[in-house]
């Protein structure tokens, strides 16, 4: 009898970056991969990649993050990775969109793309992870990472700081990422009232989680896999960002948190 794999959806991944490094990460601990993104040839390599490593991954190109992209992709998912095989554990918002100009250069299409990306598409991807979720029953800690019990999924999204604060040049894109960050605290205070226990930031159980990550610094473009110590202290690793994601997952539900904000060491901004 095939043995049931906890499944990780990802929106928004390249061939090097967060999205990256998360899904070659959960790969790792013995999750199914499901990657949703636009960039079809840098999707195949990273599919190709992980599954040389050992790991099952699938590419789910969509042509852009509206909400029709977004269901149709979680067809194509479930058609992959039937119910029987694979049960959706953990899913990452990491798609986005960002504008910076002065506010008066500012089109209407570039508030227009900044709000599909970030908020729209955010609403569609988070309807059918947690339509999924709603189908499992509650989850015991193993050997996974799905850390906890009474956790049928965890719901992850990738901020910025501009999801706190408003700057000059970040009109359009602070208006999408505050609204992401908005989406996450509201779902994270609806949905907990599916089991019994439902407050934020207090030792109790909820039924799902949700995290939303505020990562504010430059990016390394190259993912460093087996020598994380060696990444300089200035910019922000992809591999480290995609372990505090694993960690989230696996934190205890006695103890869970929210919202996080990962710098570098050597801040310059």
């Amino acid at each position: 009898m095939t043995s049931v794999r906890p499944l990780f959806v990802v929106a928004g991944v390249g061939l090097i970056g967060t999205g990256a490094s998360t899904a070659r990460l959960f790969a790792q601990k013995g999750y199914n991969v499901a990657l949703i993104s636009r960039g079809h040839e840098a999707l195949e390599k990273l599919v190709q990649d992980i599954n040389q490593d050992g790991g099952v991954a699938a590419s789910i190109p969509v042509a852009d993050y509206s909400a029709n992209s977004i269901c149709a992709a979680f067809k194509a998912i479930r058609f992959i990775f039937p119910s029987d095989t694979s049960h959706l554990r953990v899913a990452l918002f990491n798609a986005g969109y960002g504008v910076w100009k002065p506010f008066l250069n500012i089109t209407d299409d570039d508030l227009s793309t900044s709000l599909e990306v970030n908020v729209t598409a955010a609403f569609a991807f988070s309807r059918e992870v947690i339509t999924e979720f709603l189908k499992l029953g509650f989850e015991e800690p193993s050997e996974h990472g799905q850390g906890g019990s009474r956790k049928r999924g965890t719901l992850l999204f990738t901020g910025a700081t501009a999801s706190i604060r408003g700057s000059a040049t970040t009109s359009a894109f602070s208006a999408g990422k505050q609204g992401l960050r908005a989406l996450s605290q509201s779902l994270a205070k609806e949905f907990g009232k599916q089991n019994i226990h439902v407050r934020l930031f207090t030792l109790v159980d909820y039924s799902f989680t949700y995290w939303h990550t505020i990562i504010d610094g430059v990016i390394s473009k190259e993912p460093k896999f087996d020598d994380v110590d060696n990444v300089a202290n200035t910019h922000l690793d992809t591999f480290s960002i995609a372990k505090c994601y694993l960690g989230l997952v696996q934190q205890d539900s006695s103890a869970w948190s929210w919202e996080i904000d990962l710098r570098p060491a050597h801040e310059k901004w």
